[in-house]
């Protein structure tokens, strides 16, 4: 992603209980909220404690614990008006040296890998890590309370009215009327 957020923390200077307080500036809200299409972030800043895990010679992991907290404003995607928003969620990340690897080689994750976040040897990127953690903790699709009215008149209708238990009701109604 871009660098609007950055914060890069060199692993040699990583101790285990590192504690790292992150508070984004009004130009760093200002560009994440225009590359996660919000109106506006107000507040962002995180919280968490760096363990390094492995030793520098085998290409040093960190994992970063902590707790990401940010107001927001999103626009309904039925309306466009303005919904203030909260995240207060918990991550855990999990730096870890880039691998090797042949091109075009599949490569599968497992469960625990999912918050895996790659690094160059050198230095971590905690900042953008945050960023991207915003990125999946928001709601994807908000609606405000005027959301269903301008579907329904916009002709969209519910997943109830178009799901296989609608089709039986219309199916039943039509057989009672004959």
């Amino acid at each position: 992603m871009s660098e609007s957020f950055t914060c890069r923390l060199n692993l040699d200077r990583v101790n285990d209980g590192t504690r790292i307080d992150l508070v984004a500036t009004d130009a760093e809200r200002d560009a994440i909220a225009r590359r996660l299409g919000l109106e506006s972030i107000d507040r962002l800043a995180a919280h968490c404690v760096l363990e390094p895990q492995g030793s520098a010679n085998d290409g040093q992991s960190i994992r970063a614990r902590g707790r990401i907290k940010a107001s927001l404003t999103q626009a309904c995607v039925a309306t466009g008006e303005p919904l203030p928003a909260f995240v207060d969620e918990p991550f855990d990340l999990h730096f870890r040296p880039e691998p090797v690897r042949v091109p075009d080689d599949e490569i599968e994750l497992s469960g625990d890998e999912l918050d895996v976040i790659f690094h160059d040897g050198q230095a971590i990127d905690l900042g953008e890590a945050i960023a991207d953690t915003l990125a999946v903790s928001i709601e994807p699709y908000p609606r405000g309370p005027n959301a269903e009215a301008a579907l329904q008149q916009a002709g969209v209708i519910s997943e109830e009215q178009a799901g296989p238990f609608a089709a039986l009701a219309a199916l039943k109604g039509k057989m009672e009327k004959e």
